[in-house]
């Protein structure tokens, strides 16, 4: 089933959400000092591409650091990547069978607004930390 989900949520909305992912770390690695910013944004990419059975889960290891660099990517840039989300959230629960995959865009806004402090997993292994 996640596979099938996975599928049509790569056609539907998958595609476009992870190239949004991949322009903001496009920009954020030619301004040299945004490259972690950068590669957040290439891991949430492939977490937008195939988002079924994988999940988010907090760092323990997280400081200040990232509570800083998460506040500075929600004014630069998580803002918009979290409207495009809700947007594509609530034109996909029109459907009866968009439903799963709105509810799945509006488990990606928390992840798409502060991205730093988080790590993506396997939902057989959710509770993992590095």
């Amino acid at each position: 089933m996640r596979f099938i989900l996975n599928v049509i949520w790569l056609v539907l909305c998958g595609l476009w959400m992870a190239l949004g992912y991949v322009l903001a770390a496009l920009i954020c690695f030619v301004l040299i000092v945004t490259i972690p910013f950068g590669i957040a944004s290439l891991r949430i990419a492939a977490y937008a591409l195939w988002p079924f059975g994988r999940t988010t889960v907090e760092r323990r290891d997280a400081g200040a650091g990232s509570l800083l660099g998460n506040i500075i990517w929600i004014v630069f840039a998580g803002w918009w990547l979290a409207l495009g989300h809700i947007f594509t959230g609530i034109a996909l629960c029109v459907t009866i069978i968009g439903i799963p995959l709105g509810i799945a865009n509006f488990k990606l806004i928390p992840v798409s607004l502060m991205p730093l402090g988080r790590e993506i997993v396997p939902t057989d292994r959710p509770f993992a930390t590095r």
